[in-house]
């Protein structure tokens, strides 16, 4: 199977960075699946969970979760940048369900798009770690 160069990078760290034979991510228009030789792309993404598989004696697949950013396809390179990429291993889950009460009651109050949005925003956010969590520590990088 041919594989690609794959830079996964959050605002804070090089997340990722090496070869993969395919990605699972969320887009804006929605979930987009990437391979080797795919054609050149630029794409929003959105909060949600990322999956991607890396080559070896075993190959790895890997589900995180991401924040709102870009991804860019080109000739065999993708580079994902977001806001925030973390492990299953890295999601407090307890905090995690905080956010998400939190963002949750937000989305109650009357107030202006703005803050809706944000809230919106929040919630994607919150639950998305808590479902990456979920899915268990034994498939991280």
């Amino acid at each position: 199977m041919k594989t690609f160069k794959l830079h996964l990078i959050g605002a804070d760290r090089l997340f990722y960075e090496g070869e993969c034979f395919s990605i699972i991510a969320p887009a804006v228009d929605g979930q987009v699946g990437i391979l080797a030789d795919h054609s050149n792309l630029i794409t929003g993404i959105v909060p949600g969970e990322l999956t991607f598989t890396t080559p070896g004696e075993h190959p790895l697949t890997s589900t995180v979760a991401v924040a709102g950013g870009i991804m860019k396809v080109e000739n065999n390179d993708v580079m994902i940048l977001v806001d925030s990429v973390l492990s299953p291993e890295e999601i407090d889950a307890d905090r995690a369900r905080e956010e998400e009460a939190a963002a949750r009651e937000a989305l109650l109050q009357k107030r202006g798009i703005q803050e809706y949005r944000s809230a919106q925003a929040q919630l994607a956010r919150a639950v998305t770690k808590l479902k990456v969590r979920r899915k268990g520590t034994g498939h991280g990088v």
